[in-house]
């Protein structure tokens, strides 16, 4: 690991830290070192003896970067590169450019006379952002202001969304000038470069990307930029866990830095899967301990299509028949389960009489792409509903499960909808519990959300329980614990390669 204070290697290429900084530890960090989400409580053991415990998903512990230093130090070519060896899903680069501070229209002809202080930290609109990182770190879908350089204003009507960030890089000249945020970050850079060249590569961006002359770029560089960066940007080295000499060009420097992220960033993937595992529990697998659960009923019919399904030598076509039979009974007992009724008259040629249909709303969710095969049934006993897609994945390293792409139907913040989660074989549960924390956070009560699967583990399906006591789990067919060491073809997800002949 890289030591955070004093030369990371011989030479001219080297990471410096302030000399005011107490010396590090020798020790390697652990999982332990790795924050919880504040206000979480802690595991209380139960009268059985079994540990009830609180999901935690990782972007509520995203890993706060905060990089500063004068402009054109080099800082935005420092965290692209950061974002592209780290190669994280959901990483967020926060620019301070899109928080300039929105100007009264005597600062906007200063603006375009090239007389006014964007330099100055009154330009910048810290706090602002500080509520951002605070927003994102909270789990919250967080909007983001887009500032335009030609218009010298933010834009009116448009905004960059943001959801689910697992690194947050914070670039800007005053990254580390506001306490609260760097309070949130758990590494603060200082990219220190000669501010001739600053000046050098700030006309070069100037000129050719933000169409301003040469002789109004440097008129702003000697009246503000220069003096500012001495006054105001220079002091905020103190805060630096780490200096990072000559920017982008510091090759050797940076290659230490993205390790010792990447390290830190392993040891969460590993506390996120210890947190996974410690849902697992001790009760045993009854109805009694799980009321929210729903097997379909060991019929023979049931068992003779079940038979057909896990057959090598079943035909595609056949396989797709008898899962789609499957499926909509899947979903049929689902909607009986959740479905509210309210009574209406009604009027036929003879007479009027009473009867009831359904009140409740319903939005289908499904996880690509196990939960497609799912969708023709769906469309069929609910043709015009609502689907909205997630996409999460195994890291392939860590096994980490991690969410690639979210895209959920407005309706899904309906208090009164219903929202039907679907996914056709359940392992470790990692999927389904994420993908119930992300409609949790869009606003889904879990009491609104049934799992619907034909496949689950005993471990997956009593983690997802234990985690989210008022979701329903609808299930058709069980593994065992005891039986799945028995048969390894469980522990392998094989339905959506199967029905989708892939």
């Amino acid at each position: 690991m890289a030591t955070t204070h004093g030369p990371l290697s011989s030479g001219d290429d080297e990471v410096t830290t302030p000399r005011s900084r107490a010396p590090a530890t020798n020790r390697e960090p652990t999982s332990q070192d790795i924050t919880t989400k504040e206000g979480t409580s802690s595991d209380v053991i139960q009268a059985d003896g079994d540990v009830d415990v609180n999901y935690t998903p990782p972007w509520t512990e995203p890993y706060v970067i905060g990089i500063a230093g004068p402009s054109g130090s080099g800082k935005t070519s420092v965290a692209s590169r950061i974002i592209h060896e780290i190669n994280t899903p959901w990483t967020v680069l926060l620019s301070l450019d899109n928080f300039y501070r929105p100007l009264t229209p005597k600062q906007l002809e200063m603006a375009f006379d090239n007389e006014y202080d964007f330099d100055n930290p009154n330009a910048v609109d810290l706090d602002c952002c500080y509520e951002c990182v605070k927003s994102l770190k909270g789990g919250h879908k967080t909007q983001i202001p887009i500032y335009s350089f030609a218009k010298h204003d933010r834009e009116k009507d448009r905004c960059i969304t943001i959801y689910g960030a697992n690194v947050i890089i914070i670039e800007g000249i005053y990254a580390l000038a506001h306490e609260k945020l760097r309070d949130l970050m758990h590494l603060k850079i200082y990219v220190d470069t000669d501010l001739d060249v600053c000046l050098a590569r700030r006309l070069n961006r100037d000129i050719a990307q933000r169409g301003r002359d040469l002789q109004g770029a440097i008129q702003q560089w000697t009246k503000f930029v220069k003096p500012n960066a001495e006054r105001y940007v220079k002091p905020t080295m103190s805060h630096a866990d780490l200096i990072v000499p000559r920017g982008s060009d510091n090759v050797i420097a940076i290659d230490m830095l993205i390790r010792h992220i990447k390290k830190h960033l392993a040891l969460k993937s590993e506390a996120h899967l210890q947190k996974i595992e410690k849902l697992t529990g001790k009760l045993s697998f009854t109805k009694e301990n799980y009321p929210n659960l729903q097997i379909l009923e060991n019929t023979h019919q049931m068992r003779g299509i079940y038979t057909i399904l896990l057959d090598r030598e079943t035909s595609m076509d056949d396989f797709i028949f008898y899962f789609d039979r499957v499926a909509m009974t899947l979903i049929n007992k689902a909607l009986e389960s959740c479905t509210e009724y309210r009574e209406v008259v009604v009027e036929t040629p003879l007479t009027a009489m009473k009867s009831v249909i359904p009140s409740s709303k319903f939005v289908a969710v499904n996880i690509v792409r196990s939960g497609d095969c799912f969708m023709h049934s769906l469309r069929k006993t609910l043709p015009e509903v609502a689907i909205g897609k997630l996409l999460i994945q195994s890291d392939a390293t860590t096994g980490e499960p991690q969410l690639h792409t979210e895209a959920l139907p407005q309706s899904i913040d309906d208090s009164n909808a219903k929202v039907l989660l679907f996914d056709a074989q359940i392992i470790s549960g990692a999927g389904i519990i994420m993908a119930i924390q992300v409609l949790a956070d869009h606003g889904v009560k879990p009491q609104n959300i049934v799992v619907i699967t034909y496949l689950g583990s005993e471990v997956g399906l009593s983690r997802i329980m234990r985690a989210f006591k008022d979701v329903t789990v609808v299930v058709g067919m069980v593994g065992y614990r005891d039986n799945i060491s028995k048969e390894p073809w469980f522990r392998k997800r094989f339905i959506d390669s199967k029905y989708f002949g892939t």
